[in-house]
């Protein structure tokens, strides 16, 4: 895989479904992420610097997990490889509709 130097994105938990581009990533490249089970995602959409991207398919409605925390619900389905930020999640904290 990957080594410390040439890596692009970062995933911090086994239960994280995204990961955080560590340097700007473009549109069609692929995407080397080491893990229990290590990974090859193709990004279908280009991912600014420090945003997320989906490791797996998410569907409308589940938890987006990052850092092993649950931080927001799809709002929307979201391919394996897209972008993920506030067009297709909402915020799941400070909410007191959710306890």
């Amino acid at each position: 895989m990957e080594s410390e130097k040439s890596r692009k994105a970062i995933v911090i938990d086994p239960l994280d479904n995204v990961a955080t581009a560590i340097t700007k990533l473009e549109s069609g490249s692929t995407v080397n992420i080491r893990d229990e089970v290590n990974k090859r995602i193709i990004l279908v959409q280009s991912i600014p610097f420090g945003h997320k991207f989906a490791l797996r398919r998410i569907e409308r409605g589940e938890k987006i997990i990052k850092y092993g925390e649950v931080i927001g619900r799809a709002t929307k389905a979201i391919k394996r490889g897209a972008h993920v930020h506030i067009h297709n999640v909402e915020s799941m904290r400070g909410r007191g509709d959710l306890l």
